[in-house]
């Protein structure tokens, strides 16, 4: 019996439910996971961590980008590594507000964005984007020998400035002040790059925890395919409204 999805149409697919009952009975093998997970790290009702979502994960992708805090991910590290997912980077992105009453820390204005796979790292898709090259250009080409120090060796190469620089692992965009669907719901320019650099045109991305579905719409607009699971049939709805009405 193949699972009915909440909602669908135009290559993004909703379904209702526990992701991790959900995931196993898809039978998809995506591009990438793109998701925002409850960090656990407030007495919240619905900040609770899902055990066992980060197995159910790995069920239908060998890459993974998982938005969190230091603290979630230092947390659960076991986890990660028992379900076969290699740390590979971490971007961080920058709000502009702090969310932390406390008084006794830093202002924390930063979340973490950090990128897993399983297997091979030359089996999964890893196309950094390029941004226009803020500055004076270094010239058409030139030749770069091999380096040594904290870098180790490489070979020599050649190297045409073309106007584009590779994507910082900082992104500074601000947050959305509790203008979007979920309370958590991250801004399509932070996303962008994260599905640019996972999942290829025509591919398919999967949100365990799709919340306001922005994930899935940003996939959809830059032509890849989208799958997501939210546990809240309140907050599917209104992401099913925003879809139809393209608010985003």
């Amino acid at each position: 019996m193949t699972l009915a999805p909440y909602w669908s149409r135009d290559g993004l697919s909703l379904y209702l439910g526990d992701s991790r009952e959900i995931l196993p009975q898809l039978g998809v093998q995506a591009d990438l996971v793109l998701t925002d997970p409850p960090y656990g790290d407030t007495d919240l009702e619905w900040d609770v961590w899902p055990e066992g979502w980060v197995a159910a994960a790995a069920t239908v992708s060998s890459a993974m980008w998982c938005f969190g805090s230091m603290r979630m991910f230092l947390k659960h590290q076991a986890e990660f590594e028992a379900a076969g997912w290699k740390f590979s980077q971490d971007l961080v992105w920058e709000k502009n507000t702090g969310t932390n009453p406390m008084t006794d820390r830093f202002r924390r204005i930063h979340e973490h964005a950090l990128h897993f796979y399983r297997g091979r790292w030359d089996a999964v898709r890893h196309a950094t984007p390029r941004i226009l090259r803020q500055g004076p250009s270094i010239g058409a080409t030139r030749q770069r020998g091999g380096r040594a120090g904290h870098l180790g060796y490489y070979g020599p190469s050649v190297y045409v400035d073309d106007g584009t620089r590779l994507h910082s692992s900082v992104i500074h965009h601000p947050n959305l002040l509790g203008k979007g669907i979920h309370t958590t719901q991250k801004p399509v320019k932070v996303l962008q790059p994260l599905l640019m650099y996972g999942c290829p045109p025509g591919g398919l991305v999967v949100d365990p925890f799709a919340g306001s579905a922005a994930t899935l719409w940003t996939a959809v607009q830059l032509g890849r395919r989208a799958i997501g699971v939210e546990g809240s049939e309140e907050i599917l709805q209104r992401a099913v409204a925003a879809l139809e009405a393209a608010r985003w």
